[in-house]
């Protein structure tokens, strides 16, 4: 147990705090709720430090849990645990058990923030415990900060930023999993939120119905803030122009949301009702017996933010986007999204103002991040290199046909897709489709290509093409708008040429 001294007696003891978030919280009790998302056990420490000082560092604890953010206080505990833990048989916060702990730390050592900004806050409470020389010590030591943007500067195929053609397989393959029924409403809103704003898990639960804003021809979501250390829940909000594809989804989810409060509540809801309902709630939480409207006024209703990185593991594995970069289906969580939207930002030129903005943070220690790393489009994909690429990439998602009897609606010819060079394959969706054929083709699970359609020659017409638009505008983000395509037709080449080689060996 950690040893140390003081007396308590004269200090005025607190029994219990409200969250920021709204939450009582009995200060003596094993497990703390500060939110809809955070909970946390500061029980786990009482063996280490015992009850007279475990009474203070709750104390001290709860100022923090009150005033800041609920992630705020759980990481200020989970930073303080290790310390803890190090210190036994040491006197808490005493100069010999910090200067070992810096020791053991290395490059680590930005850990030590935590235990400066909570030693000075016990000072100020007046709790005995914080020697003052070694207050005094610590106050003087220069602590790095801990190490930002490391999958950015990396351009981790992981973790980091998504490239264009990532990016685009990803948003097709979603909306066609929508529209096929593999993915459900809510969840493939999650996906396209986090793809088209970058906006982080905890502002996209806490978004209300009238949060959806169409102020003339323009749509935008009016995003709570996240991360803003001293600010009630959603206190302060960001704009953010959306496209109408997006409004509309967000406006289907939404009726959705109205229908089910309805059906729950028994009987239709008031505008200003339905205006204050969740976009993305938790039903199960609805008491039928309370009030609806007092229980919209905290988070109580709103779906946890795990529930969006829980849906975006699902939605990895249903649409099994495989990276170029890897051969292996791309991982995706909220933040790869957030690194995309910073690193396009800077790929085109905006400074960490505009960067820092468009992320919605408070200030610009994270945007350099992006300026600094700025990676390149690959200027140039030629033939040889998109045929190396496509297997890895497997843009391509039909089925590859002998000819056009083989293929399904291969009877009817209004199912013939035409190039330049011409038939190229048969289209096995009796549905309407409005895509521009045969460029929207390759990429679509409903294309059949011909094995003795002219592929070569779309894959030349696409590369001259990229190479034409590279030549006249100088921009590569325009120019490589069908990168993904044109591994998608690659992939069709090779794996022609395959099926040709294997039948000439029989």
């Amino acid at each position: 147990m950690i040893v140390n001294n003081g007396d308590l007696s004269s200090r005025y003891l607190r029994t219990d705090f409200l969250s920021r978030d709204g939450y009582e919280v009995v200060i003596s009790s094993d497990h703390w709720r500060l939110s809809k998302d955070i909970a946390f056990y500061p029980s786990d420490i009482d063996e280490l430090i015992g009850s007279e000082l475990g009474v203070s560092f709750r104390q001290v604890l709860a100022v923090y849990a009150e005033t800041c953010s609920a992630n705020y206080a759980k990481n200020l505990f989970t930073w303080l645990k290790p310390y803890l833990e190090f210190c036994v048989g040491f006197e808490l916060f005493s100069s010999e058990s910090l200067i070992s702990y810096r020791a053991s730390l290395g490059k680590n050592d930005w850990m030590l923030s935590s235990i400066r900004v909570f030693m000075r806050t016990w000072t100020a409470l007046g709790y005995p415990g914080v020697p003052p020389q070694a207050l005094s010590m610590i106050e003087k030591w220069k602590i790095k900060g801990n190490e930002k943007g490391y999958a950015v500067q990396s351009m981790c195929p992981e973790s980091g930023p998504l490239t264009d053609i990532e990016m685009d397989g990803i948003v097709s393959n979603v909306i066609e999993g929508f529209a096929e029924g593999r993915i459900k409403l809510r969840d493939t809103c999650y996906a396209m939120i986090l793809s088209m704003t970058g906006r982080r898990p905890i502002q996209i639960t806490a978004l209300k119905i009238k949060d959806l804003i169409k102020p003339g021809q323009k749509y935008y979501v009016n995003f709570p803030r996240a991360k803003q250390r001293h600010a009630d829940w959603r206190s302060s909000f960001s704009k953010f122009e959306i496209v109408e594809d997006l409004w509309v989804l967000l406006q289907s989810q939404a009726e959705a949301v109205r229908l089910a409060f309805e059906d729950a509540y028994g009987k239709a809801l008031e505008r200003d009702l339905i205006l204050e309902l969740p976009l993305f709630p938790a039903l199960g939480n609805y008491d039928p017996k309370g009030s609806l409207k007092d229980q919209l006024d905290g988070d109580f209703l709103h779906a946890r933010s795990q529930e969006v990185t829980e849906v975006m593991r699902s939605v990895k594995e249903i649409i099994g986007v495989v990276s170029e970069r890897t051969g292996a289906v791309t991982h995706l969580n909220a933040y790869r999204f957030r690194y995309t939207l910073g690193t396009n930002l800077a790929r085109e030129g905006k400074g960490e103002y505009v960067i820092a903005e468009a992320l919605d943070h408070s200030d610009l220690q994270n945007a350099g991040v992006y300026v600094k790393n700025i990676p390149d489009i690959v200027e140039r994909i030629d033939k040889a290199v998109a045929l190396q690429l496509a297997p890895l990439a497997q843009a391509f998602q039909g089925v590859l046909v002998v000819n056009e009897s083989k293929a399904r609606r291969g009877d009817d010819r209004s199912s013939r897709i035409c190039s330049a060079g011409g038939n190229v394959g048969t289209c096995g969706s009796y549905g309407f489709c409005g895509a521009l054929a045969p460029i929207a083709c390759y990429t679509c699970s409903h294309f059949q290509p011909w094995l003795d359609g002219p592929h070569e020659f779309v894959l030349e017409e696409l590369i001259a093409e990229r190479d034409g638009v590279l030549a006249s505008t100088g921009d590569l983000k325009i120019a490589s708008v069908n990168d993904r395509l044109i591994l998608a037709v690659s992939d069709v080449v090779t794996r022609c040429n395959a099926m040709k080689g294997d039948s000439a060996d029989e």
